[in-house]
């Protein structure tokens, strides 16, 4: 299978009006108007660790209640056009491995002007359990993403590798032998363990997907960023003097 992988420069600008009379001005940065960019074709489902390590702390600060926030905060800049979801895993069944390998819910369907309902959804569930990684990302493709044309996009957001004896490093190497639609994003987040990241990078790799590493909620953010292509067009808006 051969895919062609298109490199997109995004520019940073100020547009201005140009004038040779000195009655305009521009305003002052202070006052410069931003606005967000993003890709609106494609379908995005976020897919979050709910397990009980989210539980631990990071900043003196739960690494679940930084998620939650960081999460809340870049869903809110993305364009109400786009069509995105919400997947959670680890969130019921405690320590029973047979019904905790199996925990994996989409509790926010993926859709247009979903903002208010991600953030509802996420204010329910609490870390408490497993990591069935693979299996999410099963239910991903064959539930979440069913009937859905076009690009899709799934952005894992996970502080350990699987732990429900599946490879998701696998899986995805299967995935996209059957199917070029679907990329894989993988932000590891506060991970100190080799094996996790190495099985966690070839998830994203594999499927021409992106893997980043984020150790704190600035960098959490900014791995969301460039996961989501979101930039900010600067825009100096011109007024007359009086």
């Amino acid at each position: 299978m051969q895919k062609i992988l298109s490199i997109i420069f995004i520019c940073i600008f100020f547009q201005s009006t140009g004038s040779a009379e000195s009655d305009y001005k521009i305003y002052s940065p202070t006052e410069i108007q931003q606005t967000e960019k993003s890709n609106t074709s494609e379908k995005i489902l976020f897919i979050v660790d709910f397990s009980n390590s989210m539980n631990e702390h990071l900043n003196r600060e739960k690494k679940i209640d930084t998620a939650i926030n960081v999460l809340s905060s870049i869903i809110s800049r993305l364009d109400p056009k786009i069509c995105v979801g919400l997947r959670v895993y680890g969130h019921k069944n405690g320590f029973n491995q047979i019904l905790g390998c199996s925990a994996s819910d989409l509790i926010s369907p993926i859709m247009p002007n979903n903002h208010a309902n991600i953030f509802s959804a996420l204010s329910k569930v609490h870390a408490t359990g497993w990591t069935p990684i693979t299996y999410s990302l099963k239910k991903a493709v064959t539930n979440d993403f069913a009937g859905i044309s076009g690009q899709k996009r799934i952005i894992l957001l996970t502080d350990g590798g699987e732990n429900c004896d599946e490879s998701p490093c696998e899986y995805a190497v299967k995935l996209i032998s059957e199917r070029d639609d679907i990329k894989i994003d993988v932000i590891a987040f506060a991970i100190n363990d080799a094996e996790a990241d190495k099985q966690l990078k070839c998830t994203a790799l594999a499927t021409y997907g992106k893997f980043y590493k984020a150790d704190d909620a600035q960098s959490l953010l900014n791995s969301l960023e460039k996961s989501l292509n979101i930039t900010k067009d600067v825009q100096g808006v011109i007024i007359k003097k009086k």
